[in-house]
């Protein structure tokens, strides 16, 4: 028997994976996000790294809960949930080299949810060997996702059962015009100062504590770009596909490659390619002098 050809890097999972996850992100939601939602005791919320770096019962709960479900359905696969690399960080290195690897955030925006704001979603992307291949993005509220992968579009699922294509292409606008999101705290101080600087050039710029509900807007063209910095896996991979697959383009504000597991640098997702040269040309002085 010949030797069985290895998988192309860029390969998608199927349609009835891509169901799989998407069912047990539901249920996860169902079952362990939604009940807390304005129901959390004091006990029930801790701090992380500081007052703004929140963790709760549900993002326990939840992460188990899909972590559990993927191994079961890919047992050969590496299965990172972000909560579960905060106790291992040789989770995130064995990105780059892992030929199948899942990435978990269970409620991204747990500040929000923490507080009862209704702005947060689970994140759900699978990767091979770093490069995201497959992004899903869902709210429990809203029984809806954003799903796609490296070969199809990108579509909203509807709680009815309905799929609708996205479209983050809304032509080019002057930077007077164009509103996107970025948040300069999780900028080292003097790249904070700088890019501060720059947003004036911009209608508007804020962020909502939520990567999810960001590539969210920008994939549905309501926005035109996503600055981001501390590129921790969980929250990007799924934004990167999304973004790309609805016609968008994102890469590092070098021009490189995206890759789960990286996380220096700035990663720049914008409407269009021709958007994202406007917004990288504001920027470029974030990349130094190299």
């Amino acid at each position: 028997m010949p030797d069985q050809l290895p998988m192309p890097v860029t390969a998608p999972l199927t349609s009835a994976q891509k169901t799989t996850v998407l069912n047990l992100v539901r249920r996860a939601g169902r079952a362990e996000i939604l009940p807390r939602f304005r129901k959390l005791d004091r006990g029930e919320i801790l701090t992380k790294t500081g007052p703004a770096d929140l963790v709760t019962a549900a993002d326990h709960g939840a992460e188990a809960m899909i972590a559990r479900g993927l191994q079961m359905a890919f047992p050969s696969a590496l299965v990172v949930g972000e909560e579960a690399a905060e106790h291992d960080a040789d989770l995130v290195t064995k990105l780059p080299d892992t030929e199948l690897a899942f990435l978990i955030d269970p409620v991204d925006g747990t500040w929000n949810f923490a507080h009862g704001l209704p702005v947060f979603s689970t994140m759900v992307s699978a990767c091979r060997f770093g490069q995201p291949v497959f992004g899903l993005i869902y709210d429990p509220i809203g029984d809806d996702a954003l799903v796609s992968d490296n070969e199809g579009p990108a579509r909203r699922h509807t709680a009815a059962g309905l799929a609708y294509p996205l479209a983050a292409t809304n032509g080019i606008k002057p930077l007077s015009e164009m509103t996107g999101y970025m948040s300069p705290a999780l900028m080292e101080p003097a790249d904070r100062a700088l890019a501060t600087a720059r947003m004036a050039k911009f209608g508007m710029v804020t962020n909502l504590r939520c990567s999810a509900y960001e590539y969210r807007l920008l994939a549905e063209g309501a926005v035109d770009f996503v600055l981001s910095a501390k590129l921790k896996p969980w929250d990007h991979a799924a934004g990167v596909v999304l973004c790309r697959k609805s016609g968008g383009h994102s890469a590092m504000l070098d021009g490189s490659d995206y890759v789960a597991g990286q996380s220096d640098g700035f990663l720049l997702s914008a409407s269009s390619t021709a958007t994202w040269q406007a917004v990288r040309d504001v920027f470029a002085d974030l990349l130094g002098d190299d």
